[in-house]
């Protein structure tokens, strides 16, 4: 087999890839963060890759800040790729503390990291409901002076960035996103400002103040399962808010979004140790769907 490290990394060969993983696994190999930046070939990071000895692509990896994602071919599985991809991370991350995720806690994967002296460091769960039951028309009261409108391209994005880096402070992925990463997503096809709520006090033009919002996300059929699938894709209230009932309702306000959009099951991900979210969201319905696992290589 051949390895190595590339800026010019087969962009269509590594999603090919990836699209063969998921349909083997049942779970995509790769966060959407680090997918919209090997599409998009963001700065920063390093794409690594592993090869048979026929030169066919058998292997894929990104790191990023000390984060690293990886994935062997199904057809190449069980050859040594996955080892040889992980001591390239290993290799480029030097004497940092890593963490490695791994998409769906796949067996192949725990026993790979866990041989490297890898042990579990964060759980995500990836919780889901139905949207049958969910009430199409909810009107929740809203604190004096407070109104909900549809995010707005252009105008909105510097009020949102400065409330999410707020409500998501403790949070190493979600609390640190810029203006770079919200104009991606801005871009990808999945957009829907219609779908990405606002909840203002007073005007937002004129003083207003932006105190939470809800922003989903529909997954196209294939993507999360064989039909389309909705999602609570970030839910934040701006600390300085809390205590006014805008989780509820923006909870509600997008899951009827959802369910007008002729959705039947929504999804979300939560932290396993937030148990008390956790918990709020099991009394809403959900349940328990998959599971994804950060394996931390404590070094230097």
């Amino acid at each position: 087999m051949s390895t190595g490290s590339t800026s010019d990394v087969d962009v269509p060969a590594v999603l090919e890839l990836l699209r063969a993983a998921t349909a083997a696994d049942g779970v995509r190999p790769l966060s959407e963060d680090a997918e919209l930046r090997l599409q998009h070939r963001s700065p920063g990071g390093s794409d690594l890759v592993v090869r048979s000895d026929d030169g066919a692509l058998a292997g894929y990896a990104r790191l990023d800040d000390g984060v690293a994602e990886l994935v062997v071919h199904p057809e190449h599985r069980r050859r040594g790729h996955g080892t040889a991809l992980l001591r390239q991370v290993l290799d480029a991350a030097g004497d940092r503390a890593l963490d490695v995720w791994a998409h769906g806690d796949l067996p192949g994967s725990a026993e790979l990291l866990a041989a490297h002296g890898f042990d579990r460091a964060r759980v995500l769960l990836q919780m889901r409901r139905d949207l049958a039951g969910v009430d199409p028309d909810p009107r929740p009261a809203l604190a004096d002076g407070v109104t909900v409108a549809p995010f707005r391209p252009g105008r909105d994005e510097d009020a949102w960035l400065a409330v999410n880096a707020r409500a998501f402070a403790w949070h190493p992925e979600q609390g640190r996103m810029t203006a770079a990463d919200l104009a991606l997503r801005e871009a990808e096809p999945w957009f829907d400002p219609e779908g990405f709520l606002l909840a203002w006090r007073g005007r937002p033009d004129d003083g207003g103040e932006l105190l939470g919002f809800h922003w989903t996300k529909v997954h196209p059929a294939g993507d999360a399962g064989p039909e389309p699938v909705g999602e609570i894709y970030v839910l934040g209230v701006d600390p300085g808010a809390q205590g006014l009932g805008l989780g509820r309702a923006l909870t509600d306000l997008g899951l009827a979004h959802l369910r007008g959009r002729g959705l039947a099951e929504v999804l979300l991900y939560v932290e396993e140790d937030n148990q008390a979210a956790v918990r709020l969201y099991e009394a809403r319905g959900f349940q328990r769907f998959a599971v994804d696992v950060a394996w931390r290589s404590a070094r230097g």
